[in-house]
């Protein structure tokens, strides 16, 4: 089972919340714990080395905060699944935190289960959003758009991937529903995000959001459903 488990690393300056989140992940089977960061720099240190499935990742730690060791993770690996587990929720770390590419941002406040399911969805490559920030970001989102020229339009075949790539399924999983190759859906991805002027698969899946081409539902904790 450890074999096929999703491997974690916790990153986080409070040794009792680490100890927490180990014990709690140790009751979960399909789970384990790879490493544990007490600050930023050792945080983007264990996360190029060990190559975890899912890193969990505190906002508020010394050396680096974790903001900076979110870009500096997902610099040097733009695959890289980081779950936010903080006690804030100010837009000036939220929205900088899914800019860089945080597929999920969660407080402490959160239930066990919760937590389980976040990090179950967040290595599958979905979008998990607190529902108390699931609405602060489409209060965000439905906000006049300041950009002076509109985004070159998708083609059906690019709504199609954008609507699966939202849902949270991998480039391989849009292949096989799509019946395509998997460079193609690369290249559709790639032009998708040309064309919004988007960095990452986050804001494809909040701009899908704001479209309407997902719901809400589909990115809360527990609701959304891989196919």
């Amino acid at each position: 089972m450890v074999g096929n488990a999703i491997r974690v690393l916790i990153a986080d300056d409070h040794a009792v919340v680490r100890e927490g989140l180990r014990a709690l992940i140790a009751t979960e089977p399909g789970m384990t714990v790879v490493g544990e960061a007490a600050d930023g720099l050792e945080a983007v240190r264990l996360a190029q080395t060990l190559a975890p499935d899912v890193i969990l990742l505190d906002l508020v730690m010394p050396r680096l905060d974790g903001l900076a060791a979110l870009r500096q993770i997902r610099a040097h690996d733009p695959e890289a699944r980081v779950l936010v587990l903080t006690s804030f929720a100010a837009d000036d770390q939220l929205f900088p935190a899914i800019q860089a590419g945080a597929l999920g941002y969660l407080l402490k406040d959160a239930s066990p289960a919760e937590l389980l399911n976040a990090i179950r969805q967040v290595s599958g490559g979905q979008v998990v959003l607190a529902p108390g920030v699931a609405r602060r970001v489409m209060d965000h989102l439905r906000r006049p758009a300041t950009r002076e020229t509109l985004p070159e339009p998708l083609t059906d075949r690019e709504v199609e991937v954008l609507r699966l790539v939202a849902r949270g399924l991998s480039n391989q999983e849009i292949a096989d529903k799509l019946v395509l190759s998997p460079a193609t859906v690369r290249t559709h991805v790639g032009n998708i995000l040309g064309k919004l002027g988007l960095g990452n698969r986050t804001q494809a899946a909040l701009y899908a959001l704001r479209e309407g081409l997902i719901t809400l539902d589909e990115i809360r904790p527990g609701e959304a459903n891989r196919s």
